[in-house]
């Protein structure tokens, strides 16, 4: 995970804003309470253009979430999707990772976030492989974190909010003290939940399973996404709750997300899973998820945004 590289421009509330102008203030009340909701979406370039995956899905899901929070946004899902596409265009990416967040801004302090503002901002920028290039073939090691899920009726994992992350830094920053590469949280009851930030797959005796969301887990669009190719693929997918054990006896283990893509887990609490690296399931599916994206399976087309004539 690499220093931000910066871009030309910020879209914030409808505007184009130079990237060193794009601050906030240090009283915005998202910044002392986490009133605010974010998303993270891939753009890849191929011949066709630059694709967006699932761009309208996760302006849905922003919306969504900051509904859930008692925000109303000021712009529609089109309007967000539009924001995007000419941000992307005026900073010419090809390629790129998008982060939009909705927050409340500067004008009042308090619990009650009401009073405060509602800012809406859009970023990208150039951004490779999350866990690393590497991890993508090799797999990258996870420990069992101490640190439990944040409750489902404390924090709602429905709902994608930066209040949530400080859960997930505290996994993360425990686990790379460990040794590993990331980490992986059981919630309150024990059952499996997700990595810091990513939803997580098994692979037994060719069946693939995955915590279902009444375990707390965030309704990932990748995470839906393989399920979706899986199935398709005549693969039996089953969202159920998993223990510490059955990550521990799996051929194989992944992770999902759209920063860590597809991304194998090697080990776990310093046990090998299965050959150690990338398994044939796996395999398998990161190939035909990155085909997908990169616009070469014409079934999947309905999750691409093109944007076109980008130099």
């Amino acid at each position: 995970m690499a220093a931000l590289i910066e871009s030309r421009y910020i879209w914030k509330n409808g505007k184009m804003v130079a990237w060193a102008d794009a601050t906030t203030h240090v009283l915005s009340h998202a910044l002392h309470y986490g009133t605010a909701v974010f998303e993270g979406i891939r753009c890849y370039r191929d011949s066709h253009g630059s694709l967006v995956f699932r761009l309208e899905d996760h302006m849905k899901r922003l919306v969504r979430s900051a509904y859930m929070i008692g925000m109303e946004l000021p712009y529609t899902v089109a309007e967000l999707v539009a924001a995007t596409e000419d941000l992307i265009r005026a900073n010419e990416l090809g390629s790129c990772y998008v982060r939009p967040i909705a927050y409340r801004g500067y004008g009042a302090l308090g619990v009650n976030p009401r009073p405060a503002p509602i800012d809406v901002a859009i970023a990208v920028w150039p951004w490779d492989a999350y866990l690393g290039p590497e991890a993508l073939e090799q797999g990258i090691t996870a420990g069992i974190s101490s640190w439990r899920q944040r409750s489902a009726n404390a924090t709602p994992g429905a709902i994608k909010s930066s209040a949530s992350y400080l859960n997930s830094g505290l996994a993360h920053m425990e686990a790379i003290d460990h040794g590993y590469g990331e980490a992986i949280l059981l919630n309150e009851s024990g059952m499996v939940a997700e990595g810091s930030g990513e939803n997580i797959f098994i692979v037994r005796d060719g069946i693939i399973s995955t915590p279902p969301l009444s375990d707390g887990i965030l309704e990932g669009l990748t995470r839906a996404s393989i399920i979706e190719i899986a199935r398709n693929s005549g693969y039996e997918v089953l969202e159920r709750s998993l223990v510490r054990t059955d990550l521990y006896t799996a051929d194989e283990v992944f992770f999902t997300g759209s920063a860590a893509e597809v991304t194998p887990i090697s080990a776990i609490d310093g046990r090998q899973i299965g050959i150690g690296k990338r398994g044939p399931v796996t395999t398998f599916l990161q190939k035909y998820y990155f085909d997908i994206v990169y616009g070469k399976v014409f079934d999947y087309e309905k999750w691409l945004h093109i944007i076109q004539d980008i130099d």
